[in-house]
């Protein structure tokens, strides 16, 4: 034992580097068909299962890289590729919905025999959660929604109409590239379906009785300063959404979880999931 501890003290940086890799098992990484597309996803970590979606026009790598691992210390963690984006696929090549990417992730869940998760959405994937929560009210235990819109604001939809798919800058272009795996048609489709999104009126069209049937804990986490979806919406989602909790993130801007703002996030994130944070039945806020 002694011999042990003073080959420790003697290596402190190649001792502490074997334990993160003996620590961390490696991501299973797979594609699934689901819905007439291929869905890529990994999974990570073990325990109760905690599924990540990201925003539109992103993909599971970049939007969850910095949290994944620390999530999956307590969970087991799925980040699947939504429709059309990363590396999972839209074969017909037209537009889809929020609720179509919703009946995509039931797919997936079901395939992995999975029943009740909890789960955290960014943008597009916050308005995926909803679909699910309004959908199949028992599956979903909590869940946290980033930046999050229960219906499209007029500024918002006139950003979307604004949008070009063949005006991309060429330094987002070749971002685009590394992120999207299926050549520049993919790229031009997914702005092409932002676009389209800003004349949909049904879709993302959550009226506060819809919201109100809503069972999972809900964490919203809002940022102060975004211009997409303002504050207004994620308070009447809080007002709506009976075990809910409103966490407005000073001068935040459309995903309040980055660079300054992950660690906060990561430690009131996991808290809310492990039930530490419980949101009042009766908020007597109306």
């Amino acid at each position: 034992m002694n011999r042990v501890k003073r080959s420790i003290s003697g290596y402190p940086a190649v001792i502490a580097i074997l334990f993160v890799l003996i620590a961390q098992e490696p991501a299973v990484s797979e594609t699934l068909e689901v819905n007439g597309i291929d869905m890529y996803y990994q999974v990570l970590g073990e325990g109760e299962p905690l599924i990540l979606l990201h925003g539109g026009l992103l993909h599971s790598g970049d939007t969850w890289k910095n949290v994944a691992d620390d999530f999956a210390r307590h969970f087991q963690v799925i980040i699947p590729d939504l429709r059309g984006h990363g590396a999972s696929t839209n074969p017909s090549g037209e537009y889809f919905t929020t609720k179509q990417i919703a009946a995509d992730v039931f797919g997936l869940l079901d395939h992995l025999d999975i029943d009740t998760f909890k789960a955290m959405g960014i943008s597009m994937g916050g308005v995926t959660l909803l679909h699910m929560a309004t959908q199949q009210l028992d599956r979903i235990d909590s869940m946290v929604l980033i930046g999050t819109a229960g219906y499209l604001s007029a500024d918002s939809r006139e950003i979307g109409r604004r949008t070009d798919p063949y005006a991309i800058p060429d330094d987002q272009m070749r971002r685009f590239r590394e992120i999207h795996k299926h050549g520049d048609q993919q790229i031009i489709s997914l702005v092409e379906r932002s676009r389209k999104a800003a004349d949909d009126y049904q879709d993302i069209n959550f009226t506060p009785p819809y919201l109100s049937t809503i069972k999972a804990n809900t964490l919203i986490v809002h940022g102060e300063r975004d211009r997409r979806v303002p504050v207004s919406i994620a308070l009447e989602m809080y007002q709506a959404i009976p075990k809910s909790l409103l966490w407005i993130v000073p001068n935040g801007g459309h995903v309040p979880i980055r660079d300054s703002y992950e660690e906060n996030f990561i430690e009131v994130a996991e808290a809310f999931l492990l039930g530490q944070m419980t949101p009042r039945r009766d908020k007597n806020l109306r």
